[in-house]
């Protein structure tokens, strides 16, 4: 099962990226709820080894092309984020104080953390591009304008997922050259 959860996983990052335009120091958010990729219900049956698998295919690509990733906690800790402390400072974003668990954070949070080189936990962000792997509500964690993106895939196991980019807010009116 757990070769198949990366594979979509796989999937899922390589056609986002394509459809993102991302660029190098970009942000890409992800909320990651396990037990929805294991069949079950949010916050019902936290699975490190289905978290692990995602953070195992989509952090190498991301950091491949030096998109920093924010691993989104549970409600538990509120949806606070863990990123690399390099994507803290140049943002200047706030840290916080605390470190996910399994069952306080999730999963996801806290394969991010133990992966990362360097990782620490914020309360706000605004990400350029993001996945929903399994309900975990991110639209609070990117930037003004979200822009849906539909993938060949629709779950990663039997989570469904939600994908967007962003762009910069059109303003101006009918006279406004874009």
């Amino acid at each position: 099962m757990y070769e198949e959860i990366k594979k979509a996983a796989y999937t899922a990052i390589t056609e986002l990226l394509d459809a993102a335009g991302l660029k190098a120091g970009d942000i890409f958010v992800i909320g990651c709820s396990s037990s929805e990729i294991m069949g079950d219900t949010i916050g019902k049956g936290s699975t490190f080894e289905a978290a692990k698998a995602v953070f195992d295919t989509v952090y190498p690509i991301l950091k491949e092309k030096g998109i920093y990733l924010a691993a989104q906690c549970c409600e538990h800790l509120n949806r606070a984020l863990i990123v690399e402390r390099e994507c803290a400072e140049r943002y200047g974003y706030e840290i916080v104080a605390v470190k996910p668990q399994p069952k306080a954070g999730g999963s996801f949070a806290t394969s991010a953390y133990g992966g990362f080189a360097d990782p620490v936990a914020l309360e706000h962000i605004k990400a350029h591009a993001g996945m929903d792997i399994g309900g975990t509500l991110i639209g609070m964690h990117l930037r003004d304008v979200a822009v849906p993106v539909r993938l060949s895939i629709s779950k990663i196991g039997e989570a469904q997922i939600l994908c967007a980019r962003t762009r910069p807010k059109y303003i101006g009116g009918e006279r406004a050259i874009y």
